[in-house]
């Protein structure tokens, strides 16, 4: 795989994560889910960064988009555990995604593929006079396993993105070493020692 090669593939990857995570934005913000909100804007500032860097040859750009990326993996991972209620974790009442300001839980829990939403009356009587009380029924997906499925998509592009970051990092590291070694000199205009010619012209005399 070449350096240009590797660098088209890096833009490519860079150009997938601001799509899917600007999608994964919009519904974050239909359900008011805070946390996922801000850990999706620093992911997309953080893209902008590495793509820059990518296109302006910055490996210290480049670098600090790589160690990003395990800090993006460790929160999807984090989110998937919490969608399927891994260890003590419990999407149904746990708040964390929220930081427990609102009741509101993912948006595709009531606009998953096929669900049909009830309202439930009367009320609970612990259920907060400014909400309603549904019960969702019928979705061909549940809506844990949709936001799974945004947050394996992600840790995809994530591990696809560090590969191919270390990877250009490595080629742009290796072209200014070989130019330090190398080429270095050129560009300032050094030319090495010129040999000179001591031959003296004579005059020549032609008898006639």
């Amino acid at each position: 795989m070449g350096y240009c090669s590797g660098r088209c593939t890096l833009v490519a990857v860079c150009g997938a994560q601001l799509v899917s995570v600007l999608e994964r934005q919009i519904f974050d913000f239909l359900g008011y889910q805070w946390a996922p909100i801000l850990a999706n804007f620093i992911h997309i500032i953080v893209v902008i960064l590495g793509l820059f860097g990518t296109i302006q040859y910055r490996p210290r750009y480049i670098t600090g988009y790589a160690v990003w990326l395990i800090l993006w993996v460790t929160w999807n991972v984090f989110v998937i555990c919490f969608y399927l209620e891994a260890g003590d974790l419990s999407k149904e009442t746990d708040l964390i995604l929220t930081f427990n300001i609102s009741m509101h839980r993912s948006w595709w829990m009531e606009n998953g593929p096929g669900c049909t939403v009830t309202s439930v009356t009367p009320a609970p009587d612990w259920a907060p006079e400014d909400h309603r009380y549904i019960t969702v029924s019928g979705c061909f997906l549940e809506y844990q396993y949709i936001e799974v499925a945004h947050s394996s998509l992600q840790i995809f592009l994530a591990l696809a993105g560090f590969i191919y970051a270390c990877y250009v990092v490595k080629c742009i590291t290796e072209e200014e070493d070989s130019f330090d070694f190398i080429g270095g000199f050129d560009s300032y205009g050094y030319q090495g020692p010129q040999k000179t010619s001591h031959l003296q012209l004579q005059p020549m005399y032609m008898s006639k």
